[in-house]
């Protein structure tokens, strides 16, 4: 079955190491090749997944982050009624206070669902532990249902046809291994394996992770911080090394920051 134009979107809240300057490469190389199957095992918010132009046969997204995956299925299965949720919320640090400290483990999951997506919003850097209240002197609200909605509208109808799971990465890549699936995986930088929570990713798992994916069928693809550990770990493999561009600062007294980073596969991309 070949592959289907799909209308990129943008993600609907900020993720911490979305992608986003390495996205437009990184899309190109996933969208010239040909798959049947596409499949990320740590999809965040979606900062590839969302910004891809080709759609194969199938589509399946992951991510072990409880709230994540919540986040996805409400927007999928229930998107009218969480809109509705939404609806009368605005941006407060009150309001944002009160969230970082409720257990989403209380919460139905459309509330689970909306506190995620509003402190996904206002939170500094799109951090996932450690909030604080984000503060933009040069840009409206953070959080206004009038200018989201369009996004929200975008991004379930683009969820459509797509699985969503809430598997350990692993699992997930065992399930879905066969000839013809594109697996890309965006985990958590090397030295920063707690930044996404605790218990969900531990440095020893990169050298497991290259185990696996060494015994592949598949292809895949993965972006990681250039470190001469993660060089060493994933030798095996195609190496590609790339500069990117991060902001730091206010819009007025931004600073460009370079680094390093690496594509990783196994195919000469």
């Amino acid at each position: 079955m070949p592959q289907l134009d799909v209308h990129p979107i943008r993600p609907i809240a900020p993720y911490l190491g979305g992608k986003r300057n390495l996205a437009k490469r990184l899309c190109a190389i996933i969208d010239r090749d040909t798959h049947d199957t596409y499949a990320e095992p740590f999809v965040g918010m979606g900062g590839i997944f969302l910004r891809r132009t080709r759609r194969p046969r199938a589509e399946f997204i992951n991510d072990r982050h409880r709230e994540v995956y919540t986040l996805f299925r409400m927007l999928q299965e229930h998107y009218v009624a969480f809109l509705d949720l939404l609806r009368f919320q605005i941006t407060t640090q009150a309001n944002f206070d009160r969230l970082v400290a409720v257990a989403p483990e209380t919460l139905t999951d459309l509330q689970r669902a909306a506190r995620f997506l509003y402190l996904q919003r206002l939170a500094f850097g799109g951090k996932i532990s450690g909030r604080n209240f984000g503060v933009a002197t040069e840009r409206p609200a953070r959080f206004n249902l009038t200018t989201l909605e369009p996004d929200l509208e975008a991004l379930h109808t683009r969820l459509s046809g797509v699985t969503v799971m809430n598997l350990d990465y692993a699992a997930f890549i065992d399930r879905l291994d066969r000839p013809g699936t594109l697996f890309y995986l965006d985990p958590p930088y090397y030295g920063n394996e707690g930044d996404y929570g605790p218990g969900l990713f531990t440095r020893a798992r990169f050298e497991d992770m290259a185990e696996q994916l060494g015994r592949l069928k598949g292809r895949f693809l993965l972006s990681l911080n250039d470190h001469p550990d993660v060089r060493q770990i994933f030798a095996r493999f195609h190496l590609t090394e790339v500069r990117t561009t991060y902001s730091v600062g206010s819009k007025k007294t931004v600073e460009e920051a370079s680094r390093g980073e690496l594509i990783i596969s196994n195919w000469p991309v």
